[in-house]
């Protein structure tokens, strides 16, 4: 899969919110390859961490946060959601899935229905190990501090708005990962 292929197909008109995208999707990508490379008992797919990687975030393009330059219509809780659809409908279900399972630490049915969240009510959780190393390093990157890297201390903290359950999730791949 040539994952550069999809993101010009999206982004190849808006060069910051591009450039927002890669540069966190690859900071993403290093930290999965970083679990890949100090993991070698997880047997990761290597290809599809990094193809997924480079595209969790796709579905950005269609929301609205102006912070990140995104000038979309849609609510950006939904990014995930929306991403897997884009993914589904280019013929990549699996990587649809890292898309849609990547919100907070994951999102259980609960979790949406107690927050109130526009999401269908059905969980959205980290399955398979590549879902959840990518879900992982996505939480040490933020897209508006690009060149930062945060703490496992930081992430927790950005977590916590979603739940204790999503901080919970978190310290378990943490203690598997680091």
């Amino acid at each position: 899969m040539d994952y550069w292929k999809i993101i010009d197909q999206f982004y190849l008109d808006d060069s910051d919110l591009r450039h927002i995208l890669v540069t966190h999707s690859q900071s993403v990508m290093r930290k999965a390859l970083q679990i890949f490379s100090s993991h070698p008992e997880l047997r990761l797919d290597v290809g599809f961490l990094r193809e997924a990687a480079m595209l969790h975030d796709i579905g950005i393009v269609k929301c609205h946060a102006p912070g990140i330059r995104c000038h979309g219509t849609e609510p950006y809780i939904l990014h995930g959601r929306i991403g897997a659809e884009m993914l589904r409908e280019a013929g990549f279900p699996r990587h649809a899935r890292v898309c849609e399972r990547h919100t907070g630490a994951g999102l259980s049915k609960d979790e949406i229905i107690r927050q109130n969240l526009p999401l269908p009510h059905e969980d959205f959780l980290p399955e398979t190990i590549e879902e959840q190393v990518i879900c992982y390093a996505d939480k040490f990157f933020s897209k508006t501090h690009l060149d930062c890297e945060k703490t496992i201390g930081e992430a927790e903290r950005s977590l916590a708005k979603f739940g204790s359950e999503g901080v919970e999730r978190f310290r378990r791949w943490a203690a598997d990962f680091e």
